[in-house]
């Protein structure tokens, strides 16, 4: 592809999706090529959890414009879905629109993986300094409250730091909710899935991502991935979807089969 062809292609992007693929894929480049650095950014403005020591409120939107800079897959998996999905939606609603949904999925997947954090952290504290000491998480609880009820502080210490450990990144949150946003302003587009060489209707496809996202959630599947975040951006999506449905400018000013 020559210079031209390429400045052309990327040309042709709306402006809101072209904007964010900049956004995100340089501040990566800036993480990988420079690892330390990439570590702060990383801490600085990734999502912590909301009452740990290095919480800040603009992370529920810094975040999503910060990828793992160990891989380039994380990003490059994102990028090329906004890239597919979101610039259709810019086009159907317009940059506004459209950009007021891609921040209200992401912001929504923040909320909901706040409210997991708030649910599972102490737990996974315990689960994790059991498997350290060789104990079951039932002993370990047992010897966590005994401490803490005769004023031993070191667990309360120790759970404070692991708190400003934990720290989610990634535009998946809005790349899920673009993908539900997809589906419902075009249900029944054929799709073709990783793998399968059939097509799949885009309805089906996304039903399909959420179920996945569910059970591996539950289950605690997928390392560090935020399986319960890519689902809240799909709530959010839906809520705002819902909205604009009722008010009959779900496909905004333009109509599409």
């Amino acid at each position: 592809m020559s210079g031209n062809s390429f400045s052309g292609f990327f040309s042709d992007i709306p402006p809101v999706t072209r904007n964010l693929i900049i956004i995100n894929v340089l501040i990566w480049l800036v993480e990988a090529v420079m690892p330390s650095f990439g570590a702060t950014i990383i801490n600085t403005l990734g999502l912590h959890y909301v009452t740990a020591s290095n919480f800040n409120p603009a992370q529920i939107i810094t975040y999503m414009f910060i990828h793992d800079n160990h891989t380039v897959f994380h990003v490059l998996f994102n990028m090329f879905t906004l890239w597919m999905f979101g610039r259709i939606l810019e086009h159907v609603w317009g940059s506004k629109r459209y950009f007021i949904f891609y921040m209200v999925c992401g912001i929504g997947a923040a909320v909901v993986q706040e409210a997991v954090w708030s649910l599972s952290y102490q737990q996974e504290y315990i689960d994790g300094i059991a498997q350290l000491n060789g104990v079951t998480s039932g002993y370990m609880r047992e010897i966590v409250d005994n401490a803490k009820a005769m004023g031993d502080t070191r667990f309360v210490e120790g759970m404070a730091a692991f708190k400003s450990q934990l720290v989610t990144v990634g535009a998946s949150g809005a790349i899920f909710g673009l993908l539900l946003g997809f589906a419902m302003v075009f249900p029944n587009m054929p799709l073709y899935f990783f793998f399968i060489p059939v097509p799949v209707k885009a309805k089906w496809m996304v039903l399909g991502y959420g179920v996945v996202e569910f059970f591996l959630g539950i289950s605690n599947s997928g390392g560090t991935v935020a399986h319960f975040a890519h689902l809240g951006g799909m709530l959010f999506g839906f809520i705002l979807l819902m909205y604009w449905r009722k008010n009959g400018t779900l496909r905004g000013n333009n109509f599409y089969n």
